[in-house]
């Protein structure tokens, strides 16, 4: 299976359209007004009506509610949610009924241990984002730039089809495919020049580099 990339946060024409063109798989538009990367659903109507439709739009929340959801999904023609917040199975299998949409569920790790939880999200969500667990004290739940020991997701008996995020670059990305096995990658602050400030040449040389793995 060839690797591919969801390009997350992102909030201009310019930069979309450089991961576009750069071969991403999936872009991502974050509804959550505590993150640097937050757009208005409003707004995010203009950036899916350049999407075309062999790139997925994914919608990053944070514990959402129905109305935000409602709203999101159709401004942004979401065709997945990514949840990032503490969403039980339950709300989860809930929110996939509603929209009737893919549902990623967010995992943070910073032991083996934490891999456990996936398993309770089978049947509720479609796809686990094995993300680096961030402080307790932290505003945000993703997005800083972090990453886990890759090696803990070796030999693991993963529940649902996954991807990886944290901490990953154009510099970083061959050898965290090499460790984990993981075949869809998700890449927010590693194309970035500063929090929310995505960089269109940083994006295309972590597409470029993904496109030869």
């Amino acid at each position: 299976m060839p690797v591919t990339a969801k390009i997350c946060g992102l909030s201009t024409a310019e930069t979309l359209d450089a991961a576009i063109a750069g071969g991403a798989s999936h872009v991502g538009f974050v509804f959550f007004p505590k993150s640097p990367r937050d757009v208005a659903p409003d707004k995010a109507a203009g950036l899916a009506a350049r999407v075309p439709d062999r790139v997925t739009r994914v919608g990053v929340f944070v514990d959402p509610d129905h109305a935000l959801l409602d709203h999101a999904v159709a401004s942004g023609r979401l065709a997945a949610v990514q949840l990032h917040g503490r969403e039980t199975p339950e709300r989860v299998a809930a929110i996939r009924a509603r929209h009737r949409v893919e549902i990623w569920k967010a995992v943070p790790v910073r032991t083996r241990g934490d891999l456990a939880s996936a398993a309770a999200y089978k049947g509720a969500a479609d796809r686990i984002l094995y993300d680096a667990k961030t402080p307790d004290s932290a505003a945000l739940p993703g997005g800083m730039g972090l990453r886990f020991d890759w090696r803990l997701l070796n030999g693991f008996a993963h529940p649902l089809p996954w991807a990886l995020s944290g901490g990953l670059d154009a510099g970083n990305v061959a050898e965290a495919v090499a460790i984990s096995g993981a075949r869809l990658l998700d890449v927010s602050s590693g194309v970035e020049s500063a929090p929310g400030l995505k960089d269109v040449d940083k994006i295309a040389a972590f597409l470029q580099r993904t496109a030869q793995l």
